[in-house]
């Protein structure tokens, strides 16, 4: 069996090492090479080729898309596209591409409850969605996997990340993606949820402990944004897809490809009701403080 994880901290391996790795013989990447250009290999005091980590999970992209039916050049100019979108803030493409998504500071219970009302609206609303999550922890994924598993059933396809120690496909539940520690997806809280008439995105980052106390749980500070707005959420869904492209290249693939293929959401509730939403949420939080001494 070919290894699945990313070997970002690998960066000296001879050809043979990368047909290992990704599954295609010597001969196939040599040709690729004189082909099209690709990959792109340094040399050896002596000649031989040597690669990089990411040129193997470079690599294994051009296969997982070939194998969803890219042409052989559009598979390369996508992989090449995504190099490094592992180790991107999925907080930060939505809140820099979309200033009017407006961040506010949440409590963890607050996230909770938000995340529940949108993961049931999933339920209610049963258009096949496209759904993602992230959860830091498995342990905070497999206390609510049997609600995922629900949400599974009635979707295209879903897919969680957390910490677990390899890429799953539980039949009947989401796709399990693994989270690195450096990622800074490891930091954030995520659920995205796109379909034919219902968006949902909420993207939040949790703050470091003030003076290096650590708070209860329920208390743990998280700044957050969430949006009902199609175009914010098929962005971060996109993104999403390409990162569990960095763990399941076919997987990913297949994420994009529904993407591409569905409407926007354009009949969801206007902005103003996100709005007026973010407005109730901090009047919760204000509610859950102590008075003032």
């Amino acid at each position: 069996m070919h290894e699945t994880q990313p070997i970002h901290d690998k960066d000296d391996l001879a050809i043979g090492d990368v047909a290992e790795l990704t599954g295609l013989t010597a001969g196939t990447i040599r040709a690729w090479e004189q082909r099209y250009g690709f990959p792109e290999p340094a040399r050896s005091d002596s000649g031989y080729r040597r690669y990089r980590g990411e040129d193997v999970e470079t690599l294994r992209r051009v296969v997982g898309y070939r194998n969803r039916g890219l042409s052989m050049a559009a598979a390369i100019d996508r992989a090449r596209q995504e190099r490094g979108v592992d180790r991107m803030s999925l907080y930060a493409t939505v809140v820099e591409a979309h200033p009017a998504v407006r961040p506010q500071v949440l409590r963890k219970a607050s996230l909770i409850s938000l995340s529940r009302a949108i993961e049931h609206e999933i339920l209610a609303h049963g258009a096949k969605p496209i759904v993602f999550a992230a959860f830091q922890h498995e342990r905070f994924y497999r206390a609510v996997e049997p609600l995922y598993r629900r949400i599974a059933t009635m979707a295209d396809v879903a897919t969680v990340f957390a910490d677990f120690p390899e890429v799953g496909h539980p039949e009947g539940g989401p796709v399990e993606v693994p989270i690195r520690p450096e990622e800074p997806l490891g930091n954030e809280w995520v659920v995205i949820v796109d379909a034919p008439g219902y968006a949902a995105c909420l993207l939040a980052w949790e703050q470091p402990a003030l003076n290096g106390r650590t708070p209860p749980d329920a208390e743990r500070r998280f700044e957050a944004v969430w949006t009902l707005d199609p175009y914010a959420t098929r962005r971060a869904a996109t993104v999403a897809s390409r990162l569990a492209a960095q763990h399941d290249p076919e997987h990913g693939a297949r994420c994009e490809a529904l993407l591409r293929d569905r409407p926007l959401a354009l009949e969801s509730p206007a902005p103003a009701m996100t709005a007026l939403a973010n407005r109730v949420l901090a009047y919760m939080e204000d509610a859950g403080r102590p008075p003032e001494q």
